[in-house]
C-alpha cells in the first residue's frame, strides 16, 4: 500500500510512506511477479531483426505494401523525408547565403589540402564536388559540410607517399663523365593519385559495410579527450608537412614512425635555401588570414556573412604572382596546370587494395567520427536527430561512388561546418550550392588559379590550425576534473606525433581500452550506514549522519563483478568489513591448538603428582587424605587443592572463549545497485566468500540485485545448496530490516525497529 501526500502550501515538504512485507528474490520470483509467456521467434524473424539492414533490400522486393517500399527508399534517401515540404520562404535566403559563403570557402581549402594529400591541387577540387552533392541526398545531417579536411587529408599523403616514394621515380642522365638526375613528378603524381582513389574507393567500402552492419557504435570507443588529442597531433603533422611550402625549400616527404621528426629535421638542414619572396608572402597571408578570423569571431553577430579572408587571399596573391611573375623571376612554385572540366569516370586500380586494408579502417573510422559528432552537435542544437549507421552510409557513397571520379576521402569539415551554420544554413541545399560553386570554378575558370603561389595554400592550412591547436588549453582543465581522460589525451597526442596517424590511432584507442579496464579494477570499496528514518544507505566514511547497524557490514563497490576484478571485490570485501574468513579461522585453530596444550600440559601435572602419591607410604597417604578432607583445619597444606580448583576456572574460561563467535559481525549485505553484470568468474569467487563466511557463522545477504544480474546469476548456477534466492532482497533496506529481526531476541526490538520491519519509511 503505498501514499502520497502533499499540503496546500507550496512551501510544505512532499512525504510518502510506504508500507509492505519484506520482499527477497524467492518471493518476488514466485509470488509477486510473474513473466509473460512470450512465442519463440523462427529462425528467419531472428536473422530479420539482427541483419535488418542487410535485407532491406531484400525486403524491398518481398513487401507488398506501398508504405514499407516508400519507408525504405526514405530510410536511403533522407532527402526525401524534407525536400517535398521544403519551406522556400523561410529557408532559401539563408541557404542561399551559406551555400555560397561555404563554397567560396571551399575552393582554396580543396587546393591546399590537395597539397596534404600528395596529388595535385586539381584533384582538391573534384574532392569538393562530388562527394558534397552526393551527401545532399544520402545524409541525414542538415548542417554539416562534406569535403577535404585536413586530417583526412594527411593520412592519405602518408599512404601515397609510403606507396609511391619519390625515390622510385628519381632517374638519373648520362651525359659523357657527368651524371645528372631529375625526379619524374608527373609519374610520381600520376602513381600518387591512383593510391588515393584506391584507397578512397576501399574506404567507401568500409563505411557502407559498416552502416548496413550497423556498426555506428565503433565511434563510442573514440572518446573526445582521444579525438582531440589525435586531431591535435594531427595538427602538428600538418604545420610540419607545410613548413616547406611556406619556406619555398624542397625537401623529401617522410611517412610512417617519427616522420614528424625526420621532416623537421629536413627543414632546418635546408633552411638556408629559403625562398624569401615566398615566406615575405606565406607570412603575409597568415597574418591576414589569422587578423580576419578573428574579426570574424569577435563581430560574428553584426555581421551579415562572414568576411571569405581565403578567397580574397587566393585572388590577390594570384593577381600578384600573375603581375610580378613570381614563378619566372622568384622562383616561387605556383600551382601549376588546372585542367578544365571534369574528368570522365575510371575504375580504380585495385593493384594496391592488399596494401591499404589497415589504412582504409583507420581513415574510414576517424572520418566517421568526426562526421558524426559534429553531427551531433548541430541536431541537439537545432533540434532533430541523426542516424548513425545512415550517416556511415552516405559517407561511404559519397568516397566510393567519388572514387570513380578522381576524388580522394572526404569526411566533414569543422570550419566550413560553422561557417555554413552560422551564415544561416538550414538544410542541405546549402550543401548543394556550394559544390555548383566549385563546379562552376573546374569547368569555367579553374585556369585562373594556375598562377597561386604554393606557399599561399600553405599559409591557408596554417591559418585554419589554430583551432586545433587551441587544444592544447584542454591539458589543464583535464588535469583539475579527469586525470585519466589527460592520459588518454597526452596518449594520444605523443602516439600519433611519434608513431604516425594509422599506428598513432591504434595506440589511442588501445590505452583507452585499457582505462576502462583499470577503472573497473580500481573501484571505491566502503561500508554504508542508514541516514536516520529513512531508508537511504550512504558511504559511513563521508557523512557523518550515516550510521552503521549493530552486527550488519553493508558493502558497496561501484562497478561490477567479473574475471579481472572478481579478487580484488573480494579483498575489498574482506579488508573493509574487518572480517576475512581464513584468519579468523586461523584464530579458532590457534585457540584450539592452544587449549589442547594446555590440557595435555595438565594431565602431564596430574599424572606426576599421582606417581608421586603411589611412593608415598600409607600413613603419609592417609595424611593427606585428612588433610585435603579438612582444609580449614590444615592451611599448610592446601598447594595442590588450590592448584587444580584454579586448573578447572582456567580451563572453563578457555572453553567459554572457544564457543564464543569469532566476531561481533553476524551478517554481511552486499550493495548489487552498481553491479550490471557478473561472469562465471565472479559468481564462482562470491559463491566461494559466502561458503567461507557460513562456516564462521556469518550469514551474507545481497540487496538491490537487478533483473538482468539475476538472471545472470540463474543462467550461471549459482543457487544451489545453502545459497538460494532466498538470500537476494529487492533493496538494502529489506535486507538490514531481515536481518534484524532474525537475529534480535524476542521481545527485544524497539518500536522503530518495529515500524521499520512493517516496510514504514518516511
Amino acid at each position: 500500500m503505498e501514499h502520497v501526500t502533499e499540503e496546500e502550501d507550496a512551501s510544505s515538504t512532499l512525504m510518502y510512506f510506504v508500507e509492505r512485507p519484506v520482499y527477497n528474490e524467492e518471493y518476488i520470483g514466485t509470488q509477486l511477479l510473474h513473466r509473460k509467456e512470450k512465442q519463440p521467434k523462427t529462425i528467419k524473424e531472428k536473422l530479420t531483426e539482427e541483419f535488418r539492414y542487410v535485407l532491406r533490400i531484400t525486403d524491398f522486393y518481398q513487401c507488398c505494401s506501398s508504405r514499407k517500399a516508400k519507408s525504405l527508399i526514405f530510410s536511403f534517401l533522407p532527402i526525401l523525408t524534407w525536400l517535398p515540404s521544403y519551406p522556400v520562404k523561410q529557408y532559401l535566403f539563408g541557404d542561399i547565403v551559406s551555400g555560397l559563403s561555404t563554397g567560396v570557402m571551399q575552393l582554396p581549402q580543396g587546393l591546399a589540402y590537395a597539397l596534404l594529400a600528395a596529388v595535385p591541387p586539381v584533384y582538391g577540387l573534384y574532392s569538393s564536388f562530388y562527394p558534397v552533392l552526393l551527401y545532399t541526398f544520402f545524409g541525414t545531417s542538415r548542417h554539416i559540410s562534406i569535403g577535404t579536411f585536413a586530417v583526412i587529408s594527411l593520412m592519405i599523403g602518408g599512404v601515397a607517399v609510403r606507396e609511391a616514394p619519390d625515390s622510385a621515380f628519381e632517374i638519373h642522365a648520362t651525359n659523357g663523365s657527368n651524371t645528372t638526375s631529375f625526379l619524374d613528378t608527373e609519374a610520381r603524381d600520376a602513381k600518387r593519385v591512383q593510391v588515393a582513389v584506391a584507397l578512397t574507393f576501399l574506404v567507401g567500402i568500409i563505411q557502407i559495410c559498416f552502416g548496413l552492419l550497423r556498426f555506428g557504435f565503433v565511434a563510442i570507443y573514440l572518446t573526445e579527450p582521444l579525438v582531440r588529442g589525435f586531431t591535435t597531433a594531427a595538427a602538428v603533422h600538418v604545420f610540419v608537412s607545410q613548413l616547406k611550402y611556406l619556406l619555398g625549400i624542397k625537401t623529401r616527404r617522410f611517412s610512417g614512425s617519427l616522420s614528424v621528426v625526420y621532416s623537421f629535421i629536413a627543414v632546418l638542414k635546408n633552411i638556408g635555401t629559403t625562398n624569401v619572396a615566398a615566406i615575405v608572402l606565406g607570412l603575409t597571408c597568415i597574418v591576414f588570414l589569422v587578423a580576419i578570423k578573428e574579426v570574424n569571431d569577435r563581430f560574428k553577430k553584426k555581421l551579415p556573412v562572414p568576411i571569405p579572408a581565403e578567397i580574397i587571399v587566393v585572388i590577390i596573391s594570384t593577381g600578384v604572382s600573375y603581375g610580378i611573375q613570381l614563378f619566372e623571376k622568384y622562383e616561387v612554385e605556383v600551382v601549376g596546370k588546372i585542367p578544365s572540366g571534369l574528368l570522365p569516370p575510371a575504375v580504380p586500380n585495385f593493384s594496391f587494395i592488399a596494401n591499404l586494408i589497415t589504412d582504409a579502417i583507420a581513415i574510414a573510422v576517424v572520418g566517421f567520427s568526426m562526421a558524426v559528432s559534429m553531427a551531433k552537435i548541430f541536431a541537439l542544437k537545432h533540434g532533430y536527430t541523426v542516424n548513425g549507421n545512415q550517416e556511415l552510409i552516405a559517407l561511404g557513397v559519397c568516397n566510393f561512388v567519388g572514387s570513380f571520379f578522381q576524388t580522394f576521402t572526404v569526411t566533414c569539415s569543422m570550419s566550413r561546418s560553422l561557417v555554413q551554420e552560422s551564415t544561416g544554413g538550414k538544410t542541405q541545399i546549402a550543401g548543394l550550392l556550394s559544390s555548383l560553386v566549385v563546379l562552376l570554378v573546374v569547368v569555367a575558370v579553374g585556369f585562373l588559379f594556375q598562377p597561386l603561389p604554393q606557399t599561399v595554400l600553405a599559409a591557408i592550412v596554417m591559418a585554419n590550425l589554430i583551432g586545433m591547436f587551441k587544444q592544447f588549453r584542454d591539458i589543464p582543465s583535464l588535469w583539475r576534473t579527469s586525470r585519466i581522460e589527460l592520459a588518454i589525451w597526452l596518449v594520444a597526442f605523443a602516439a600519433s606525433v611519434l608513431l604516425g596517424l594509422d599506428y598513432g590511432l591504434l595506440v589511442a584507442v588501445g590505452f583507452a581500452i585499457l582505462t576502462v579496464i583499470y577503472r573497473t579494477q580500481s573501484p571505491k570499496h566502503s561500508i554504508l550506514g542508514q541516514i536516520p528514518d529513512t531508508g537511504m544507505y550512504c558511504d559511513t566514511e563521508e557523512y557523518e549522519e550515516a550510521t552503521e547497524r549493530v552486527g550488519i557490514k553493508i558493502f558497496h563497490s561501484n562497478s561490477s563483478i567479473y574475471f579481472a576484478n572478481s579478487d580484488l571485490y573480494i579483498n575489498g570485501l574482506k579488508e573493509k568489513t574487518g572480517v576475512d574468513p581464513a584468519k579468523l579461522q586461523a584464530m579458532r585453530k590457534a585457540m584450539e591448538k592452544k587449549r589442547r596444550k594446555a590440557t595435555e600440559a595438565q594431565n602431564q601435572i596430574v599424572l606426576h603428582e599421582r606417581q608421586a602419591v603411589v611412593k608415598l607410604t600409607e600413613d603419609e597417604e592417609m595424611s593427606i587424605k585428612h588433610e585435603l578432607a579438612d582444609p580449614e583445619a590444615h592451611t599448610g597444606h592446601q598447594g595442590n587443592g588450590q592448584f587444580a580448583a584454579v586448573k578447572m576456572d582456567s580451563d572453563s574460561e578457555e572453553a567459554q572463549s572457544f564457543l564464543e563467535p569469532l566476531t561481533n559481525v553476524h551478517s554481511i549485505i552486499l550493495d548489487f545497485t552498481p553491479v550490471n553484470f557478473i561472469d562465471s568468474v565472479g559468481a564462482k569467487a562470491l559463491k566461494s566468500v559466502i561458503k567461507e563466511y557460513n562456516e564462521i557463522d556469518v550469514k551474507v545477504f545481497i540487496g538491490g540485485c537487478s533483473r538482468s544480474v539475476l538472471a545472470d546469476l540463474i543462467r550461471l548456477d549459482f543457487f544451489s545448496g545453502s545459497i538460494t534466492r532466498e538470500l537476494l532482497f529487492p533493496s538494502v533496506h529489506d535486507a538490514v530490516l531481515y536481518c534484524q529481526h532474525k537475529t534480535s531476541p524476542p521481545g527485544a526490538e524497539s518500536r522503530a525497529d518495529d515500524a521499520s520491519l512493517t516496510g514504514g519509511e518516511q
